[in-house]
Protein backbone atom coordinates (compact mmCIF):
# COMPACT_ATOMS: atom_id res chain seq x y z
CA UNK A 1 0.00 0.00 0.00
CA UNK A 2 2.77 2.29 0.82
CA UNK A 3 4.35 1.76 -2.47
CA UNK A 4 1.36 2.37 -4.99
CA UNK A 5 0.87 5.43 -2.84
CA UNK A 6 4.68 7.05 -3.25
CA UNK A 7 4.02 5.59 -6.87
CA UNK A 8 1.03 7.52 -7.31
CA UNK A 9 2.51 10.72 -5.94
CA UNK A 10 5.81 10.63 -8.36
CA UNK A 11 3.74 10.31 -10.80
CA UNK A 12 1.60 13.23 -10.04
CA UNK A 13 4.72 14.93 -9.71
CA UNK A 14 6.03 14.09 -13.31
CA UNK A 15 2.17 15.29 -14.60
CA UNK A 16 2.77 18.52 -12.77
CA UNK A 17 6.24 18.97 -14.17
CA UNK A 18 5.35 18.45 -17.28
CA UNK A 19 2.03 20.26 -17.63
CA UNK A 20 4.27 23.42 -15.66
CA UNK A 21 7.21 23.07 -18.80
CA UNK A 22 4.41 22.48 -21.62
CA UNK A 23 2.60 25.55 -20.22
CA UNK A 24 5.74 27.25 -20.34
CA UNK A 25 7.10 26.71 -23.57
CA UNK A 26 3.52 27.50 -25.07
CA UNK A 27 4.15 30.87 -23.46
CA UNK A 28 7.35 30.88 -25.50
CA UNK A 29 9.14 32.33 -22.25
CA UNK A 30 11.33 29.40 -22.43
CA UNK A 31 13.40 30.83 -25.71
CA UNK A 32 15.39 27.60 -25.74
CA UNK A 33 12.59 25.48 -26.77
CA UNK A 34 10.63 28.08 -28.25
CA UNK A 35 6.60 27.52 -28.67
CA UNK A 36 5.18 24.16 -30.33
CA UNK A 37 3.03 25.75 -33.24
CA UNK A 38 3.49 24.88 -36.62
CA UNK A 39 2.45 27.26 -38.97
CA UNK A 40 1.84 26.32 -42.35
CA UNK A 41 3.17 28.72 -44.49
CA UNK A 42 2.61 26.61 -47.51
CA UNK A 43 -1.32 25.37 -47.06
CA UNK A 44 -3.09 27.13 -44.50
CA UNK A 45 -6.45 28.08 -45.70
CA UNK A 46 -9.13 31.17 -44.56
CA UNK A 47 -12.04 29.81 -41.82
CA UNK A 48 -14.87 31.77 -42.25
CA UNK A 49 -14.07 34.41 -39.24
CA UNK A 50 -10.65 35.22 -41.32
CA UNK A 51 -12.29 35.53 -44.81
CA UNK A 52 -13.46 39.40 -44.91
CA UNK A 53 -9.83 39.97 -44.05
CA UNK A 54 -7.80 37.45 -46.20
CA UNK A 55 -9.54 39.02 -49.31
CA UNK A 56 -8.95 42.24 -48.65
CA UNK A 57 -5.26 41.46 -48.47
CA UNK A 58 -5.79 38.78 -50.82
CA UNK A 59 -6.09 41.65 -53.53
CA UNK A 60 -3.32 43.26 -52.58
CA UNK A 61 -0.95 40.64 -52.84
CA UNK A 62 -2.00 39.39 -56.20
CA UNK A 63 0.14 42.32 -57.25
CA UNK A 64 3.29 41.14 -55.48
CA UNK A 65 4.56 38.75 -57.83
CA UNK A 66 4.40 41.27 -60.63
CA UNK A 67 5.94 44.04 -59.19
CA UNK A 68 9.11 41.50 -57.93
CA UNK A 69 9.28 40.31 -61.88
CA UNK A 70 9.13 44.08 -63.11
CA UNK A 71 11.47 45.36 -60.66
CA UNK A 72 13.87 42.05 -61.37
CA UNK A 73 14.20 43.40 -64.79
CA UNK A 74 14.57 46.59 -64.18
CA UNK A 75 17.69 47.76 -66.45
CA UNK A 76 17.09 51.57 -66.55
CA UNK A 77 18.39 54.00 -68.95
CA UNK A 78 21.82 54.80 -68.08
CA UNK A 79 23.37 54.44 -71.47
CA UNK A 80 21.04 56.84 -72.79
CA UNK A 81 20.72 59.26 -70.02
CA UNK A 82 24.89 59.14 -70.50
CA UNK A 83 24.39 60.18 -74.08
CA UNK A 84 22.31 62.90 -73.34
CA UNK A 85 24.51 64.25 -70.36
CA UNK A 86 27.74 64.37 -72.66
CA UNK A 87 26.24 65.87 -75.42
CA UNK A 88 23.18 68.62 -73.59
CA UNK A 89 23.36 70.38 -77.80
CA UNK A 90 22.04 67.06 -79.32
CA UNK A 91 18.28 67.52 -78.98
CA UNK A 92 17.72 64.10 -80.50
CA UNK A 93 19.54 62.48 -77.67
CA UNK A 94 17.64 64.45 -75.18
CA UNK A 95 14.70 63.09 -76.90
CA UNK A 96 16.01 59.95 -77.06
CA UNK A 97 16.71 59.57 -73.16
CA UNK A 98 13.38 61.29 -71.97
CA UNK A 99 11.78 58.42 -73.83
CA UNK A 100 13.42 56.06 -72.24
CA UNK A 101 13.16 57.28 -69.05
CA UNK A 102 9.34 58.44 -68.82
CA UNK A 103 7.90 54.62 -68.64
CA UNK A 104 10.65 53.74 -66.22
CA UNK A 105 9.20 56.39 -63.98
CA UNK A 106 6.06 55.15 -64.34
CA UNK A 107 6.68 52.24 -63.48
CA UNK A 108 8.37 53.47 -60.19
CA UNK A 109 5.37 54.75 -59.67
CA UNK A 110 3.18 51.99 -59.80
CA UNK A 111 5.63 50.25 -57.22
CA UNK A 112 5.61 53.50 -54.82
CA UNK A 113 1.50 53.13 -55.05
CA UNK A 114 1.74 49.04 -54.20
CA UNK A 115 3.64 50.62 -51.33
CA UNK A 116 0.71 52.86 -49.97
CA UNK A 117 -1.54 49.46 -50.52
CA UNK A 118 0.73 47.38 -48.75
CA UNK A 119 0.52 49.87 -45.58
CA UNK A 120 -3.10 49.87 -45.42
CA UNK A 121 -3.39 45.78 -45.49
CA UNK A 122 -0.62 45.37 -42.94
CA UNK A 123 -2.98 47.93 -41.13
CA UNK A 124 -5.87 45.12 -41.20
CA UNK A 125 -3.61 42.44 -40.29
CA UNK A 126 -2.45 43.90 -37.59
CA UNK A 127 -6.23 44.42 -36.21
CA UNK A 128 -6.79 41.23 -36.48
CA UNK A 129 -3.78 39.74 -35.03
CA UNK A 130 -3.77 41.62 -31.64
CA UNK A 131 -7.08 42.36 -31.35
CA UNK A 132 -8.45 41.12 -27.61
CA UNK A 133 -9.50 38.56 -26.01
CA UNK A 134 -7.08 36.04 -27.47
CA UNK A 135 -3.18 36.20 -26.72
CA UNK A 136 -0.58 36.44 -29.62
CA UNK A 137 -0.10 32.44 -29.70
CA UNK A 138 -3.69 31.79 -30.06
CA UNK A 139 -4.24 34.30 -32.73
CA UNK A 140 -1.32 32.36 -34.64
CA UNK A 141 -3.14 29.38 -33.75
CA UNK A 142 -6.53 30.33 -34.85
CA UNK A 143 -5.69 32.46 -37.74
CA UNK A 144 -3.04 30.70 -39.85
CA UNK A 145 -4.41 32.02 -42.97
CA UNK A 146 -3.79 35.42 -41.72
CA UNK A 147 -0.73 35.00 -40.36
CA UNK A 148 1.03 33.31 -43.69
CA UNK A 149 0.18 36.39 -45.28
CA UNK A 150 1.62 38.54 -42.98
CA UNK A 151 4.50 36.47 -43.62
CA UNK A 152 3.72 37.22 -47.75
CA UNK A 153 3.79 40.87 -46.96
CA UNK A 154 7.10 40.86 -44.94
CA UNK A 155 8.94 37.86 -47.60
CA UNK A 156 7.70 40.61 -50.48
CA UNK A 157 8.73 43.46 -48.69
CA UNK A 158 12.65 42.06 -47.84
CA UNK A 159 12.54 40.84 -51.79
CA UNK A 160 12.10 43.87 -53.08
CA UNK A 161 14.50 45.91 -50.78
CA UNK A 162 17.10 43.37 -51.87
CA UNK A 163 16.59 43.99 -55.20
CA UNK A 164 16.35 47.80 -55.19
CA UNK A 165 19.29 47.66 -53.03
CA UNK A 166 21.42 46.13 -55.74
CA UNK A 167 19.92 48.37 -58.59
CA UNK A 168 21.50 51.70 -59.00
CA UNK A 169 19.24 52.55 -62.45
CA UNK A 170 16.54 52.98 -60.27
CA UNK A 171 18.20 56.40 -58.47
CA UNK A 172 20.01 57.49 -61.57
CA UNK A 173 17.05 57.05 -63.67
CA UNK A 174 14.79 59.33 -61.42
CA UNK A 175 17.72 62.07 -60.52
CA UNK A 176 17.57 62.20 -64.43
CA UNK A 177 13.96 62.61 -64.44
CA UNK A 178 13.32 65.34 -61.47
CA UNK A 179 16.24 67.22 -63.17
CA UNK A 180 14.84 67.01 -66.31
CA UNK A 181 11.56 68.48 -65.08
CA UNK A 182 12.79 71.51 -63.33
CA UNK A 183 15.14 72.26 -65.64
CA UNK A 184 12.11 72.63 -68.75
CA UNK A 185 9.98 74.56 -65.83
CA UNK A 186 12.57 76.94 -65.93
CA UNK A 187 11.96 77.34 -68.87
CA UNK A 188 8.45 77.41 -68.80
CA UNK A 189 7.84 74.36 -70.59
CA UNK A 190 5.23 71.92 -69.13
CA UNK A 191 6.32 68.31 -70.27
CA UNK A 192 3.31 65.31 -70.39
CA UNK A 193 4.82 63.02 -68.19
CA UNK A 194 4.03 65.94 -65.35
CA UNK A 195 0.80 64.84 -65.66
CA UNK A 196 1.17 61.19 -64.26
CA UNK A 197 4.19 62.48 -62.44
CA UNK A 198 3.76 66.10 -60.89
CA UNK A 199 5.74 67.48 -58.33
CA UNK A 200 4.39 66.71 -55.47
CA UNK A 201 3.97 63.33 -56.36
CA UNK A 202 7.87 63.42 -57.05
CA UNK A 203 8.32 64.73 -53.93
CA UNK A 204 7.18 61.51 -52.06
CA UNK A 205 8.74 59.31 -54.62
CA UNK A 206 11.74 60.69 -54.01
CA UNK A 207 11.70 60.02 -50.25
CA UNK A 208 10.39 56.70 -50.43
CA UNK A 209 13.65 55.43 -53.20
CA UNK A 210 16.38 57.46 -50.91
CA UNK A 211 15.67 54.95 -48.56
CA UNK A 212 18.00 52.26 -48.29
CA UNK A 213 15.11 49.61 -47.51
CA UNK A 214 11.88 51.66 -48.57
CA UNK A 215 9.23 49.24 -48.18
CA UNK A 216 10.83 47.81 -45.21
CA UNK A 217 10.90 51.42 -44.01
CA UNK A 218 7.20 51.72 -45.08
CA UNK A 219 5.96 48.23 -43.08
CA UNK A 220 7.78 50.04 -39.89
CA UNK A 221 6.26 53.45 -40.01
CA UNK A 222 2.89 51.88 -40.49
CA UNK A 223 3.64 49.89 -37.78
CA UNK A 224 4.49 52.58 -35.61
CA UNK A 225 1.53 54.53 -36.50
CA UNK A 226 -0.82 51.38 -35.93
CA UNK A 227 0.84 51.53 -32.33
CA UNK A 228 0.53 55.23 -31.61
CA UNK A 229 -3.38 55.34 -33.14
CA UNK A 230 -4.79 51.95 -30.93
CA UNK A 231 -4.65 53.98 -27.53
CA UNK A 232 -6.28 51.37 -25.98
CA UNK A 233 -4.35 48.49 -26.92
CA UNK A 234 -1.46 47.71 -24.83
CA UNK A 235 1.64 47.99 -27.11
CA UNK A 236 2.63 44.95 -25.65
CA UNK A 237 -0.06 43.34 -27.87
CA UNK A 238 1.79 44.53 -31.35
CA UNK A 239 5.39 43.70 -30.12
CA UNK A 240 4.41 40.21 -28.52
CA UNK A 241 2.92 39.23 -32.06
CA UNK A 242 5.69 40.05 -33.67
CA UNK A 243 8.41 38.46 -31.18
CA UNK A 244 6.42 35.51 -30.86
CA UNK A 245 6.05 35.06 -34.55
CA UNK A 246 10.27 35.92 -34.65
CA UNK A 247 10.33 32.83 -31.94
CA UNK A 248 7.73 30.37 -34.36
CA UNK A 249 9.75 30.51 -37.06
CA UNK A 250 13.46 30.05 -35.71
CA UNK A 251 11.77 27.41 -34.02
CA UNK A 252 10.61 26.09 -37.36
CA UNK A 253 14.03 26.27 -39.09
CA UNK A 254 16.14 24.96 -36.01
CA UNK A 255 14.11 21.77 -35.31
CA UNK A 256 14.10 18.98 -37.86
CA UNK A 257 10.50 17.25 -36.85
CA UNK A 258 9.29 20.90 -38.06
CA UNK A 259 11.73 21.83 -41.26
CA UNK A 260 10.87 18.34 -42.54
CA UNK A 261 7.26 19.18 -42.84
CA UNK A 262 8.51 22.27 -45.33
CA UNK A 263 7.46 20.70 -49.13
CA UNK A 264 8.85 23.17 -50.79
CA UNK A 265 12.69 24.12 -50.64
CA UNK A 266 11.93 28.08 -50.84
CA UNK A 267 9.79 27.71 -47.52
CA UNK A 268 13.22 27.90 -45.64
CA UNK A 269 13.91 31.27 -47.25
CA UNK A 270 10.93 32.57 -47.13
CA UNK A 271 10.76 31.59 -43.62
CA UNK A 272 14.32 33.04 -42.64
CA UNK A 273 12.88 36.45 -44.00
CA UNK A 274 9.93 36.54 -42.08
CA UNK A 275 11.74 35.92 -39.71
CA UNK A 276 14.13 39.46 -40.07
CA UNK A 277 11.07 40.98 -41.12
CA UNK A 278 9.54 40.70 -37.75
CA UNK A 279 12.60 41.20 -35.74
CA UNK A 280 13.19 44.91 -37.82
CA UNK A 281 9.48 45.76 -37.26
CA UNK A 282 9.71 44.79 -33.46
CA UNK A 283 13.03 46.81 -33.60
CA UNK A 284 11.16 49.76 -34.50
CA UNK A 285 8.10 49.84 -32.52
CA UNK A 286 8.98 48.30 -29.39
CA UNK A 287 10.29 51.08 -27.06
CA UNK A 288 13.96 49.39 -25.82
CA UNK A 289 14.72 47.50 -29.36
CA UNK A 290 14.72 43.45 -30.52
CA UNK A 291 18.53 43.80 -29.29
CA UNK A 292 18.44 44.83 -25.53
CA UNK A 293 19.03 42.48 -22.91
CA UNK A 294 15.00 42.24 -22.00
CA UNK A 295 13.75 41.86 -25.60
CA UNK A 296 11.46 38.69 -26.02
CA UNK A 297 13.12 37.54 -29.24
CA UNK A 298 16.00 35.23 -28.99
CA UNK A 299 18.43 37.23 -31.09
CA UNK A 300 21.36 35.01 -30.48
CA UNK A 301 19.44 31.89 -31.84
CA UNK A 302 18.18 33.61 -34.76
CA UNK A 303 21.37 35.09 -36.31
CA UNK A 304 22.86 31.34 -35.42
CA UNK A 305 20.00 30.09 -37.67
CA UNK A 306 20.88 32.22 -40.28
CA UNK A 307 24.75 31.82 -40.12
CA UNK A 308 23.83 27.76 -40.48
CA UNK A 309 22.59 28.50 -44.18
CA UNK A 310 24.52 29.04 -47.05
CA UNK A 311 26.08 32.33 -47.05
CA UNK A 312 24.76 33.20 -50.31
CA UNK A 313 21.23 32.69 -49.36
CA UNK A 314 21.48 35.17 -46.28
CA UNK A 315 24.02 37.80 -46.54
CA UNK A 316 21.10 39.95 -47.33
CA UNK A 317 19.39 39.19 -44.40
CA UNK A 318 22.22 39.32 -42.17
CA UNK A 319 22.92 43.37 -43.49
CA UNK A 320 19.43 43.95 -42.62
CA UNK A 321 20.00 43.28 -39.15
CA UNK A 322 22.66 45.04 -38.86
Amino acid sequence: MFSWCVGVLLCCGWCLRFMGNLLKVLACSDLEHGPIIFLDFEHAQPTEAETAVWNQVSAVLEEAHGILAELQSYNGAGQEIREAIQNPGDLQLQEKAWNAVCPLVAKLKRFYEFSLRLENALRSLLEALTSPPYAPMQHLEREQALAKQFAEILHFTLSFDELKMTNPAIQNDFSYYRRTISRNRLNNQQLEAENEVNNEMANRMSLFYAEATPMLKTLSNATTKFVSENKTLPIEDTTDCLSTMACVCRVMLETPEYRCRFTNTDTVLFCMRVMVGVIILYDHVHPVGAFAKTSKIDMKGCIKVLKEQPSNSVEGLLNALR
